[in-house]
């Protein structure tokens, strides 16, 4: 499960480029270790500033358009601060069929409306068995209705940010 960021977007250089060097070596001795590291990087910050790119550049002996390039090529990735929570609607087939367009119209539409989330499109969560699913902020909800979607998007408003979100229903995968 990932817990929401505790870091805003106006995190200090210092900060970032503590946060960047401390990932790099957790992962000292792992070749290829520029996604993992991409990935932990994001999950401690909550996106990706311009700053991180330049100091995990420096770290990796890597120009920062090789970072960049990676970074701006995959989806999930995020250049711009998400303030709230992560709501990741699966798209794949198997939600797909079982309503997930339907959540994903009622997902924007709650976070148009009410705020507290940034909603975005997966194309799968691994819980095609369960669909239709979704993660908020890396825990993931499945066998979901509109009414138990909207119960999840209700208490985003209510949880503080830095807070983990637990399902009303336990573990919901």
């Amino acid at each position: 499960m990932t817990v929401r960021p505790e870091l805003s977007p106006d995190t200090t250089q210092a900060t970032i480029r503590a946060t960047v060097l401390a990932v790099v070596a957790e992962h000292a001795g792992q070749e290829g270790p520029l996604l993992p590291i991409l990935h932990a990087v994001q999950q401690r910050l909550g996106w990706l500033p311009p700053e991180a790119v330049v100091t995990l550049a420096q770290a990796l002996h890597l120009s920062r358009a090789e970072v960049h390039g990676v970074v701006s090529y995959y989806p999930h990735f995020r250049l711009q601060p998400v303030l709230g929570a992560v709501v990741q609607v699966c798209r794949a087939e198997s939600c797909l069929s079982r309503g997930s367009e339907a959540l994903h119209a009622q997902a924007q539409a709650h976070a148009h409306d009410v705020g507290g989330c940034h909603v975005e499109s997966v194309y799968c969560l691994g819980l095609c068995a369960l669909s239709p699913a979704i993660a908020i902020d890396g825990q993931p909800h499945a066998r979901l209705s509109s009414q138990r979607l909207a119960a999840l998007l209700d208490r985003l408003v209510e949880t503080p940010p830095s807070a983990p979100l637990a399902s009303s229903q336990g573990a919901s995968a």
